[in-house]
């Protein structure tokens, strides 16, 4: 007899992103899949909230790889509308009658996050891709203005005589600091008249979503904290946590700088843009209340 465990990559950024009907999609595609690839005497089960285990018996190792093989096939087959499909795998036999069964699922589950360990962080990778990608099918001017930010960050991380290493970490976060606003509604974001109450609940809820998605992500988990501040203000009248000062992430302070001057230069469906000089008189006013002083000082003088 041999156990397989199967764990669905990518599920909970899915969730954070697209919503959890698309979570759901992922798990059904996945069901189908395994239940073509299985005789009917297997037992499928859902093991957790993206784990499967399933049980063969009269199967060995080799005829199991086949098996899995079978399965990853067919799962790069699938259309998914949102999000990335992809599974990582263990397994191992019982192939003593004295064997603990319990050490034969632990030993599978190993060997699952060995794999899951090589495979996920692309497939993480893949689907924050798809994510960006879909927000600026949805909203275009997001994309300019994405760029325009990440090149503002690093000029002020340059004038900020920042490393290389926080320059680049400072690029990225610029790049995918709106990337939350995927869960908020079409039309929202470019709303030519008054936001409603729960309109604006939901635009202040984009740091925190583009939070958990980065987080979720190795790779990007150091550029969360960035993310998640980039609306805080310097005299704690920001959201989401209300922090003040230096108790705001460096990063995420650059980028409120660079976020506020590019909204105001760029012309919106609600109204037109202010000159750069405006800009930079309103980045002057509220130095010391919205912004950091010594990053406003710097943007004005350098930038």
């Amino acid at each position: 007899m041999t156990l397989i465990m199967g764990d669905l990559n990518g599920l909970k950024v899915t969730n954070d992103a697209f919503g959890h009907s698309a979570g759901d999609d992922l798990l059904k595609k996945v069901t189908k899949v395994l239940k073509q690839c299985f005789r009917q005497d297997d037992i499928i089960c859902r093991y957790g909230g993206d784990e499967f285990v399933i049980i063969l018996t009269n199967t060995d190792s080799s005829a199991t790889e086949l098996i899995v093989e079978r399965i990853l096939a067919l799962v790069d087959q699938q259309k998914i509308e949102k999000g990335m499909l992809s599974i990582s795998f263990g397994w191992d036999t019982k192939n003593d009658e004295d064997d603990d069964i319990f050490q034969v699922l632990k030993r599978a589950e190993d060997n699952m996050y060995k794999k899951k360990l090589l495979e996920s962080p692309s497939v993480r990778n893949a689907t924050i891709q798809t994510i960006i990608s879909t927000l600026y099918e949805k909203n275009s001017r997001e994309e300019a203005h994405s760029k325009r930010v990440s090149d503002l960050c690093v000029q002020i991380g340059r004038n900020l005589h920042l490393s290389d290493r926080e320059i680049s970490n400072l690029k990225t976060a610029g790049l995918l600091h709106d990337i939350g606003k995927i869960v908020i509604q079409d039309g929202v974001l470019d709303k030519q008249g008054q936001l409603t109450e729960h309109e604006w609940i939901e635009i202040k809820r984009h740091p925190e979503i583009g939070y958990r998605i980065l987080k979720n992500t190795i790779e990007m988990a150091e550029l969360a904290e960035a993310v998640l501040g980039h609306h805080e203000r310097w005299d704690g009248k920001g959201y989401p946590k209300g922090l003040s000062g230096e108790m705001i992430e460096l990063a995420a302070r650059i980028i409120t700088v660079a976020d506020a001057y590019d909204a105001m230069t760029t012309e919106r469906p609600y109204r037109k843009a202010m000159s750069k000089a405006a800009a930079i008189q309103e980045i002057s006013k509220n130095s010391g209340a919205q912004f950091d002083p010594q990053i406003a000082d710097i943007f004005i003088n350098n930038i």
